[in-house]
């Protein structure tokens, strides 16, 4: 019998459907068997996960690591291990750093500093804007998990692409079948009304609320699925922050748009009233807004209007954040490695179930990026991408100990929480152990760019059976993943 690397006995795995007792075994990255104790292979190593439930390794599609140009902030060292703390397994990179990644050559660099330092699995955006349409074909070849359209403005001061330069750049990235996730604000609405907000004198924390109000997404939302409903390209809408936007993506869902979207920790679990404690710590785009646009995200959520959880981790240093002018701090606050404690509390809570989670942090994301079933399941042949956690386990969140060890200020500090991550494997690998770091699994991160599709005109031209291969190869890919 194959000798297996690792065999895991008496957890519960955990899928998007069920929990079953039951053990697992590994080789060489890969989950080779599912079963009774007594029929897994002979292993290297046995660890006994008793009284634990082993969950698909989180994937965190909305990451911003800082690196390159923005060191003093996050690395890719530093924030890949704040994931492996935080039972995530794969995260994806934002384009807005210093180059932003909005070529081939920034899209090797960015790739090279990954590879020396991820902890975990990763993909890596690329920039869509409106002065590098031309570069959109060349960066789908070079190996880009998607593309990053920020329709608003954010930290980097990336123009937004005029309407023109989405549809033609939706036109040319739509036969890679690549998903472009939007930042999804009108940036001539909030444009307007900051400069409104700043003449009056309102330099408060609730100031930035009101410059950017809800329409701003739902205008955003709404155009953009016009265009990826003509051109026929995959969009996923970031940070999903109000109720008002539910309406158009529900309607571009039924109208047999490839829509998908997701929000965060910080708006399904705060509103307006933390401003008055937290001041500009608050400070993220978009807002947190009112009680009753988290109510509303609960729900969306629960019934797949909103299909995974992400965290738009985005760390500052305390002097960038921590600002009496509200226009002057840096928005957005570390979030990978408290998102899987504050949703295992949410599912103690009875919010979600256990299912659900594994659905909206593993299964929906896996799925819309073509990465399933290899990851996001626990299945015989998938990576063995495993998050063990302890749901009885109570800590607090505490700032100092996080590992974004040079931005760790975060709204969460002092929160209580039940469910924690103790174990956490990437391709069967230890990245972190019994809650400590795996010092030498630095390096081990790969990229998980998925396979590249050629445009299959492209093909037609040069190989027809070769294109015809590849036409059956992606009728059978999509009717996995939908």
């Amino acid at each position: 019998m194959t000798q297996a690397d690792l065999v895991i006995i008496n957890g519960s795995i955990v899928s998007h459907e069920t929990t079953q007792q039951a053990a697992i075994a590994i080789r060489a990255g890969k989950i080779i068997a599912i079963g009774e104790e007594s029929s897994m292979p002979p292993a290297k190593e046995v660890l006994n996960a008793q009284g634990m439930h082993l969950l698909p390794g989180a994937i965190d599609v909305h990451v911003h690591f800082r690196e390159p140009g923005y060191t003093h902030k996050e690395t890719w060292e530093s924030g890949t291990a704040a994931a492996a703390m935080g039972g995530v397994t794969t995260v994806f990179d934002m384009p807005n750093t210093n180059p932003p990644t909005a070529t081939p050559e920034a899209f090797a660099e960015k790739l090279a500093l990954a590879e020396q330092q991820a902890y975990v699995d990763f993909g890596i955006y690329g920039l869509m804007a409106e002065d590098n349409v031309d570069q959109l074909e060349a960066l789908a070849e070079s190996g880009v998990i998607g593309f990053k359209c920020f329709m608003g403005n954010t930290f980097g001061n990336l123009p937004s692409p005029s309407t023109g330069a989405m549809l033609e750049a939706f036109e040319r990235v739509a036969p890679y079948g690549l998903r472009t996730s939007l930042h999804a604000e009108t940036a001539s609405i909030m444009a307007w009304r900051y400069e409104r907000l700043r003449a009056a004198g309102r330099n408060d924390a609730m100031a930035h609320v009101a410059a950017r109000p809800d329409v701003v997404a739902v205008e955003a939302v709404s155009r953009a699925a016009i265009l990826a409903e003509w051109t026929g390209a995959r969009i996923h809408v970031l940070h999903v922050s109000s109720a008002a936007e539910l309406r158009p993506m529900r309607e571009a869902k039924q109208r047999g748009v490839d829509i998908t979207s997701e929000t965060c920790p910080h708006y399904l679990m705060m509103d307006t009233r933390d401003y008055a404690t937290l001041g500009s710590l608050m400070r993220v785009n978009p807002p947190i807004r009112e009680a009753g646009d988290s109510k509303a995200l609960w729900e969306a959520v629960r019934d797949g209007t909103v299909d995974m959880i992400a965290t738009d981790h985005a760390p500052h240093t305390p002097n960038e954040q921590y600002k009496e002018v509200i226009w002057e701090a840096d928005c957005g606050f570390p979030g990978v490695e408290t998102q899987m404690p504050l949703m295992l509390t949410a599912v103690s809570e009875g919010r979600i179930t256990l299912q659900e989670y594994v659905r909206i942090s593993a299964v929906a994301p896996a799925k819309a990026w073509g990465l399933y079933p290899h990851k996001g399941a626990l299945t015989v042949g998938a990576d063995a991408d495993i998050a063990i956690v302890d749901l009885e386990r109570q800590d607090v969140i505490d700032q100092e100990s996080l590992h974004s060890h040079r931005a760790r200020a975060t709204p969460f500090h002092g929160w209580s929480v039940k469910g924690i991550p103790v174990h956490t494997l990437v391709r069967g690998r230890f990245v972190m152990r019994d809650r400590t770091l795996q010092s030498e699994a630095k390096g081990s991160g790969q990229s998980v760019k998925r396979v590249q599709q050629m445009p299959l005109a492209k093909l037609v031209n040069s190989d027809k059976t070769l294109a015809a291969e590849i036409a059956k190869m992606t009728v059978q890919r999509e009717a996995l993943t939908s």
